[in-house]
């Protein structure tokens, strides 16, 4: 699965982030080809409390040990 992200508070304003199907992850800087459109997201990081709003998920609300802001538009490609 890939995670291609723009915004703020990240390394990089573009990135894409690609998890193997032994759960490990890596990132890359800019867009990683090739994209197969999953679902659309905004995600709102904010102290410890995240909040993503997926166009197939729904709403979404988790808390992180890690304190940060992010303010992030991706999609996420199988």
């Amino acid at each position: 699965m890939k995670f291609i992200e723009f915004g703020f508070g990240n390394r990089w304003f573009v990135r894409t982030e690609t998890e193997l199907n032994n759960g490990t992850e890596f990132e890359g800087k800019g867009i990683v080809l090739p994209i197969r459109l999953h679902s659309l997201y905004l995600r709102i990081w904010i102290w410890k409390t995240v909040v993503i709003l997926d166009s197939k998920e729904g709403y979404k609300r988790t808390n992180k040990n890690r304190s940060d802001f992010k303010l992030l538009i991706g999609m996420r490609s199988l």
